[in-house]
């Protein structure tokens, strides 16, 4: 007599198929997620006025208050054989073309020729009383180095161009990109032009938007 044997029915295995759906699925959806982040959390690049500097007093303040604006920025020194003629006709510049859609930035800097030992609130006050500046004269910063302030380092590697000296000028658009520069000899009667022609296109572009 043979033994009784009693069968089970064995438990099907997931096809290797599904699994295979399965796993694409779930990659195809983690590689859209990071795609969507990509687009809408992508960090903003860096413009000159998405930097942070301080005043003569050592506050912070933002320079995002001067986007729209044309603005030209200068390292300025008050011993220096460039001093007169560059802040008198810094001055001119902002009298004329600010404050509206142009303004001058001064950052002082005593890396060149150690032209600018003063403290920041003592070159501001020889600035507003010798020439009546009219511009922010901001604190004392370095422009060149390991040390240099972040906000002139981007306009340095912007425009491929580091100071060789005090008064080197930077026209920086409404939007934070340096157009052109100047070396501190040349004349304003070379900067009118292309600060006139900024302050054109934004006047311009705030009638389009009316």
């Amino acid at each position: 007599m043979e033994p009784l044997t009693t069968s089970y029915p064995l438990k099907h295995s997931v096809p290797k198929a599904r699994v295979f759906v399965v796993f694409l699925s779930m990659v195809l959806c983690t590689t859209s997620l990071c795609l969507l982040q990509l687009r809408f959390f992508k960090p903003k690049s860096k413009d000159f006025y998405s930097f942070e500097v301080k005043d003569s007093r050592g506050r912070i303040i933002s320079l995002e208050k001067y986007r729209g604006k044309a603005t030209l920025v200068v390292n300025v020194a008050s011993y220096c054989q460039y001093t007169d003629k560059n802040y008198i006709a810094l001055q001119e510049l902002h009298r004329e073309f600010g404050p509206s859609h142009f303004t001058v930035l001064a950052f002082p800097c005593n890396q060149f020729g150690e032209s600018e030992p003063s403290s920041s609130q003592e070159i501001e006050s020889f600035a507003k009383g010798n020439y009546g500046v009219t511009f922010p004269v901001f604190h004392k910063i370095k422009i060149l180095g390991s040390e240099a302030d972040p906000a002139f380092k981007f306009l340095i590697d912007s425009s491929k161009k580091e100071p060789r000296w005090n008064f080197w000028k930077y026209l920086v658009s409404p939007e934070g990109r340096v157009v052109k520069f100047w070396r501190p000899e040349e004349p304003i009667e070379s900067i009118k032009p292309e600060v006139a022609s900024l302050i054109r296109q934004i006047i311009i572009r705030k009638r389009e938007d009316l």
